[in-house]
């Protein structure tokens, strides 16, 4: 028996209902926030958010969007940084002024100096200029040393900065649980395919699900959820293509971009994936027991078969739906062509 998953309109009543009754403000980042985790597809997510309690304050909710929505607080991560920059800048010229001035104190004893030389003034008056002269040369070093280490602290400051954009720029494309790609990471490289499209990148794509429900009640999925999206999610991570985009869509489904126009190739590339399915067992998380092995269902489409981003992702949906509703186990290839016969859009491969 398949397990049946709340539809969208179900989970939405449920959050409109939820939110009113904890108070939260209808904020579009709050209302993100707890669909996930009522939807259910990030386990870490619905454990932080029912371990806010009750009633959740907005700090509490932001704190929690930043970890796993990061993209609904980009501004104020953009803003921070931008302050962070600015005060820096703002030292930086505060440095260079104060160098200038050094400069020019340090020219101006040059400059007497060179007068007390060519007036051939007495000893005593060209000793007291040479010490001068000797005690601002000795400072200046001093002082270049410690403008050294200013700039170079400043840079080091300006280093993080940038380290901490770029790694919240890719947060915002990465599943916590599985470290693969997320949803978002999937739909920006499908419309990424169709940015010229008069020319549309030739590639493949695969939408793919463990077959949990082949071996397991829905109570027993429920169960073991965590660990299975954690164990598959790893094992994709260790068996799939390096260079290839493979991201998780949500529960046991996981989205692929094959940066081929092969069909073939991308068909065995999968076959790959559910041969270590169907290889390496998966254990009891609490007793180690061996339970068997899951297979995996995917829907591919090449992209020269979809006319957009939305088609190609459908169509890899719709084949996906096609493998499951034969048993499972099974790529499904959406076809389009001579090749097809009369009345059908698939062409079934089953390992």
């Amino acid at each position: 028996m398949a397990h049946k998953k709340s539809s969208t309109t179900d989970i939405a009543l449920r959050v409109a209902t939820a939110m009113k009754q904890m108070g939260i403000d209808g904020l579009p980042r709050n209302y993100e926030l707890v669909y996930e985790a009522y939807a259910g597809a990030n386990p870490d997510l619905v454990r932080d958010f029912i371990a806010l309690g009750k009633y959740k304050t907005q700090a509490a909710l932001d704190e929690l969007g930043r970890k796993y929505l990061p993209h609904q607080h980009e501004a104020s991560v953009l803003q921070r940084s931008a302050g962070a920059i600015s005060s820096e800048m703002g030292n930086f010229m505060e440095l260079l002024s104060q160098e200038r001035s050094s400069l020019s104190d340090y020219g101006r004893l040059i400059g007497e100096a060179s007068q007390v030389i060519r007036s051939a003034a007495g000893e005593g008056v060209l000793g007291s200029s040479l010490e001068a002269l000797q005690r601002a040369t000795e400072l200046r070093v001093t002082h270049t040393a410690e403008m050294a280490e200013k700039v170079a602290a400043q840079s080091a400051v300006m280093d993080g900065i940038q380290k901490e954009m770029a790694e919240f720029e890719a947060m915002k494309f990465v599943d916590p649980p599985t470290k693969l790609g997320n949803r978002r990471a999937f739909n920006k490289a499908l419309a990424r395919i169709y940015a010229n499209p008069d020319l549309p990148m030739l590639c493949g794509v695969a939408v793919a699900e463990v077959d949990a429900d082949r071996r397991f009640s829905p109570a027993q999925i429920e169960a073991l959820s965590e660990h299975l999206v954690s164990f598959y999610g790893g094992l994709t991570r260790q068996v799939f293509p390096a260079g290839e985009l493979a991201v998780r869509i949500d529960g046991l489904r996981f989205g692929f971009l094959f940066h081929t126009a092969d069909e073939s190739e991308v068909t065995r590339l999968i076959d790959l994936l559910r041969a270590a399915f169907q290889t390496i067992a998966l254990r009891d998380p609490r007793t180690g027991r061996n339970l068997g092995h899951l297979t995996l269902s995917a829907g591919v489409c090449m992209s020269d078969r979809a006319d957009s981003a939305l088609d190609l992702s459908s169509a890899c949906e719709r084949a996906l739906a096609e493998a499951k509703g034969a048993g499972g186990d099974l790529v499904v290839v959406y076809g389009r062509g001579d090749e097809v016969p009369a009345g059908k859009e698939w062409l079934l491969y089953r390992a």
